[in-house]
């Protein structure tokens, strides 16, 4: 018995000696620059993601300080810093570019369109939402639900105006969001709008869920295990990671009433769940445990990144009340009221050139997702002098090509006039605003988004006067990859005063 023990430990060392020996020698990547323990071992990112929570992106930027544009970050991956390779790594549909399957793992909804690796797959997932989010579907079908929410997010501001007590912009805007992106997909909202905190614990359940991402990708097998957990044990052993469980539940529960609805001939039409019901997918694509994960990354992409941009525009925009000033008297040449109708007031906001900077410099400053999406060509890409071998995962951050002070000098700071200046110059700074993404793989709420973020900031700045309250920069400021950008722990997020109806 000793014997066979020995045997197994000299195996297990000589596997590892021997691994090692291949990825610091004999790898693919191995002749790429970057730090030797990264390219040794995946400990390297768990301990900036996992150990030093949502820290490896700033240790990538450390890495290319140190080794220039293109970096070896792990074993298997490699990250660019170039600003004009972006579109490469994240091309059209006419260049096949798979996800990562061992990246991927961490939405922890493999079946998602978002998770989906294969460009194939994905390309069919996709095409039965395209048509729920084009940018005519959105004027004519979203724009008046999308309205309808604001009008009562206004109401609670209105209510706010006479009570003078601070609220929680953030979790307001996300309970707004939530509530239209759950009743485009549903049929019905979640009514948070309604709720006296507006369900503060729901923009807290999705960047908890989110962070558990980090873990989920070192340790995959951890997903099934935590699902088997009852969740009240599972909220007092890993409260980030039962977060991520409590809202798949939630998501379930509703994707199983709609499929019971639709067996029942209760159809929920006008939906984006009754539409992929009654697309002509494969039936495999229309089980409860691919539309559950369809559901998951909907509702979770379309509240909390939405909400985030209409956080930091307001934010600044009340810091800088000249800022605020000019864009109320350019709101001032629109008929805001309900004279006009969602659709015809979002074609008109969508004129207005000084609104667009701002909205520009705000999707600039929240980034979209700030860990990186890597992609894989089924081809060698050839970058500079290095050529990047085929089925190799490769990344860039939409942070650093925010952040690029050669393309946003004073990247840190809010000013929307630089995108007047590019306008004006005719240089394209839009080619550089990644928020959404690139390629066939872009976000693909993005018409939603824009007509949630034109509407809201619309109705809302024109109407109200609001003081921010107990806030600093520092509650804006991501200091922390969640998968998105989040600030240091803490923080009480962004707090207003409604002062008065204007």
């Amino acid at each position: 018995m000793l014997t066979l023990f020995w045997s197994a430990v000299v195996s297990w060392l000589a596997y590892l000696v021997f691994g090692a020996i291949y990825r610091l020698c004999f790898h693919p990547l191995s002749r790429f620059p970057g730090p030797r323990l990264a390219g040794l071992t995946k400990w390297y990112e768990f301990y900036y993601d996992v150990v030093n929570p949502g820290q490896f992106i700033w240790q990538i930027e450390r890495m290319h300080e140190k080794y220039g544009p293109i970096v070896r970050i792990t074993p298997d991956e490699l990250h660019i810093k170039d600003p004009d390779f972006y579109e490469v790594i994240y091309a059209p549909a006419s260049k096949k570019r798979d996800k990562y399957v061992n990246w991927t793992i961490g939405a922890g909804a493999p079946a998602s369109s978002f998770a989906t690796v294969s460009h194939e797959q994905h390309r069919l997932r996709r095409s039965a939402l395209n048509p729920y989010f084009s940018k005519t579907a959105i004027s004519n079908n979203a724009s008046a639900l999308v309205r309808d929410k604001i009008e009562r997010l206004c109401q609670r501001f209105s209510e706010a105006s006479h009570s003078r007590q601070a609220l929680r912009l953030d979790a307001a805007y996300m309970a707004l969001t939530m509530d239209i992106i759950t009743h485009y997909a549903f049929g019905e909202s979640y009514n948070y709008l309604a709720e006296p905190d507006f369900k503060l614990e729901w923009k807290e359940t999705v960047i908890g869920g989110s962070s558990s991402g980090a873990m989920i990708r070192q340790f995959p097998w951890a997903l099934s295990i935590m699902k088997s957990i009852p969740l009240v044990v599972m909220s007092k052993l890993a409260p980030d990671a039962s977060l991520l469980v409590r809202w798949q539940i939630m998501v379930r529960r509703q994707v199983d009433s709609i499929i019971a609805n639709n067996r029942s001939g209760t159809k929920a039409s006008g939906t984006i769940f009754q539409a992929l019901l009654d697309s002509d997918l494969p039936p495999e694509e229309k089980s409860a445990d691919r539309l559950q994960d369809e559901a998951q990354t909907l509702v979770g992409a379309g509240s909390e990144t939405t909400a985030k941009v209409l956080t930091i525009i307001t934010f600044y925009l009340l810091q800088d009340k000249k800022m605020l000033e000019k864009l109320r008297q350019e709101l001032s040449t629109v008929e805001t009221d309900f004279s006009a109708s969602g659709r015809e007031l979002l074609t008109a906001l969508e004129k207005l050139p000084y609104m667009n900077a701002v909205i520009n410099e705000g999707l600039r400053l929240m980034h979209g997702v700030t860990t990186r999406l890597p992609r894989v060509a089924h081809e060698p890409i050839q970058y500079k002098q290095w050529t990047i071998p085929a089925s190799t995962p490769v990344s860039q951050c939409n942070l650093f090509v925010h952040m690029d002070p050669t393309l946003f000098p004073e990247p840190t700071k809010f000013n929307p006039e630089r995108w007047m200046d590019a306008k004006q110059n005719n240089t394209r700074l839009d080619r550089y605003l990644v928020s959404f993404g690139k390629g066939s793989r872009q976000c693909v709420g993005i018409n939603l988004a824009y007509a949630e973020i034109f509407l809201t900031l619309a109705l809302v700045l024109s109407r109200f006067d609001m003081e921010t309250y107990e806030t600093t920069t520092e509650d804006i400021r991501i200091a922390r990859d969640y998968f998105v950008g989040v600030p240091e722990p803490g923080s009480q997020g962004v707090r207003v005063i409604v002062t008065k109806e204007l």
